[in-house]
């Protein structure tokens, strides 16, 4: 069955990043010179995946706003004569069909998925993370959904991370049948790098079926009242129906200073204008290597 819709958490507070995300949402920070949501949306896009739904608050109503049309702002850059931003800008708003359902509540990933069960009804979908920057000529979720249509599984992303790193993500125990993809066993969620199973760190990437509902309806709230998209995916893969793919490419995890910096970097010195200066003032901020 095809894949049309891609549910895109964006409801949370991202206390991570405070106090920029005071009256700004973490996926409205520029990265480069597109905010952060816009990557998540291309790539999306660029897969295939043609109905993006927001699951998002009142507060954040900036992202959605984003991919619809600033009328205003079109008709002055058509009076100004300022054509091609005029056709960024509307290439922009109509890029793709945007849905939005409101998470009342933030109560965690799985919670936020499962708000968004009226939308998808019965149709396999796919899920990426709001803060979950992914690059490479195979976009990440393309490389999931080439997996989802050959087995017909549940499929989520993975990537090898340090062992001091392990305790930050859902960790996987599983088997390798096949260069990169992996049927998973178990998951654990932030486990010590003595109890991990592994040292593949589930992403934001996934390709899901609906039957992950019923495990979401069916799982506990965590110490802190939060609903873990884990908890769901730890009950596929007791059904053995859970596998996972190693993923290729850069990834930038916005909500840490130090990717989000970086993530800017990485764009600005892909752009032949900017690269040779900006290379310039970076060794003027760094010591000579010894």
């Amino acid at each position: 069955m095809q894949v049309r819709k891609v549910v895109i958490p964006v409801a949370g507070w991202g206390t991570r990043s405070l106090p920029a995300t005071k009256n700004l949402p973490k996926e409205i920070l520029p990265v480069f010179r597109k905010p952060a949501i816009q990557y998540i949306v291309e790539e999306a896009i660029a897969s295939g995946l043609s109905d993006v739904v927001f699951v998002n608050q009142q507060n954040k109503r900036i992202i959605e706003d984003h991919f619809d049309h600033n009328l205003s702002l079109e008709q002055y850059l058509e009076r100004t004569g300022k054509t091609a931003l005029l056709e960024e800008v509307r290439r922009v708003a109509e890029m793709a069909n945007v849905i939005v359902v409101r998470q009342k509540e933030q109560r965690g990933l799985g919670h936020a998925v499962a708000c968004a069960r009226e939308v998808i009804k019965d149709e396999p979908f796919a899920v990426m993370v709001g803060d979950d920057l992914m690059f490479h000529r195979d976009p990440g979720i393309h490389q999931l959904l080439d997996v989802f249509h050959n087995e017909h599984m549940p499929v989520v992303g993975v990537m090898e991370v340090p062992r001091d790193k392990v305790s930050r993500y859902g960790i996987i125990d599983a088997e390798e049948y096949a260069p990169g993809l992996y049927r998973i066993r178990g998951v654990l969620e932030k486990p010590s790098a003595d109890t991990a199973p592994s040292r593949l760190a589930i992403v934001g990437r996934y390709v899901l079926t609906p039957e992950v509902f019923s495990h979401l309806e069916a799982a506990s709230p965590d110490a802190s009242g939060e609903i873990q998209l884990t908890d769901a995916l730890a009950g596929l893969a007791r059904q053995n129906r859970l596998l996972a793919v190693k993923l290729y490419g850069q990834r930038f995890d916005i909500g840490d200073w130090v990717d989000y910096l970086a993530a800017n970097i990485y764009f600005a010195l892909q752009d032949d204008e900017l690269h040779d200066d900006l290379s310039a003032r970076l060794r003027d901020f760094l010591p000579p290597v010894r």
